[in-house]
C-alpha cells in the first residue's frame, strides 16, 4: 500500500553522491521494487563513496541544493577495499569545511546503505527530506544566481564598461 500524498508549502532539492556499487543499487531496488519514498533526491552516481570531493557539495548548494546527502558501502564492504574509509575520514573535514564556507552542517547527511537496503533507503531518504523541509531553504543561495562565479564576472563587465 503506498503512502498518503501530503501537500507541502515547501518542497526541498536535495542532492545526492552515492557509490554505485551498494547505495545506488539499493536506491534501484526500491524504485523496481516500487516502495514510496520522496522524490526531492537526485542522484550522482560515483564508483565509489571514496571519490567525494568537497567541491562537489559546494557546488551542490551553490546551484540551489537545499541538502546533500553522500552515501556508500558499508565499513569493510567497499568494492575498492578501503574506498568508504576514506569517506569516513573525510566527513569530518567535509563538516569543518562546510561550516567555514557558511553552510550549515545540519544540511549534510552521510550514511551506509547495501545494495540489499532498499528499504533503509527509503527511510533515511524520507527522514532527511523531513529535516530539509523543517529547516527550509537554504539561505545562502536563495536567490536565482546560477553561477555566482558568472555573475561575479558579469557584474565585473559591466562595472568596467
Amino acid at each position: 500500500m503506498g503512502k498518503k500524498i501530503e501537500i507541502h508549502d515547501f518542497e526541498p532539492k536535495i542532492m545526492a553522491f552515492v557509490c554505485k556499487w551498494c547505495t545506488y543499487s539499493g536506491a534501484d531496488l526500491a524504485g523496481t521494487s516500487r516502495m514510496d519514498y520522496s522524490p526531492n533526491v537526485r542522484m550522482v552516481r560515483l564508483p565509489c563513496s571514496g571519490r567525494i570531493d568537497p567541491q562537489f557539495m559546494i557546488k551542490a548548494f551553490e546551484q540551489g541544493a537545499d541538502g546533500v546527502f553522500i552515501s556508500g558501502c558499508h565499513p569493510g564492504d567497499c568494492h575498492y577495499n578501503e574506498g568508504n574509509y576514506y569517506a569516513r575520514r573525510r566527513n569530518t573535514t567535509f563538516r569543518q569545511l562546510m561550516d567555514f564556507n557558511g553552510i550549515d552542517i545540519e544540511r549534510i547527511e552521510f550514511s551506509w546503505i547495501s545494495a540489499a537496503e532498499a528499504i533503509k533507503w527509503t527511510e533515511v531518504i524520507d527522514a532527511f527530506t523531513d529535516k530539509i523541509r523543517e529547516l527550509g531553504r537554504h539561505p545562502q543561495y536563495n536567490d536565482d544566481i546560477v553561477d555566482p562565479y558568472a555573475q561575479f564576472l558579469v557584474q565585473k563587465d559591466q562595472e568596467s564598461a
